[in-house]
């Protein structure tokens, strides 16, 4: 009986590719899912969004500035 080709796929996927990876991958083929059944897209698609935008920004540092900035 021929293997099948998700389950193949699959393990490939968990023996080749790193966390990020497969976390990449997993994204793109839900995208493209979400494409092929009508082109909903949900707020998880938005994840990572911009994120290079806060790169080396202390999250803390950074609500504390803002904070202090209210208090004018």
């Amino acid at each position: 009986m021929p293997a099948n080709p998700y389950d193949d796929i699959l393990k490939r996927a968990q023996a080749e590719l790193t966390q990020a990876e497969q976390q990449q991958l997993s994204e793109i083929l839900s995208q493209q899912a979400g494409r092929k059944n009508g082109g909903t897209h949900q707020i998880t698609d938005l994840r990572g969004l911009g994120k290079q935008l806060w790169q080396g920004v202390d999250a803390d540092k950074y609500v504390a500035g803002e904070r202090d900035s209210w208090d004018g």
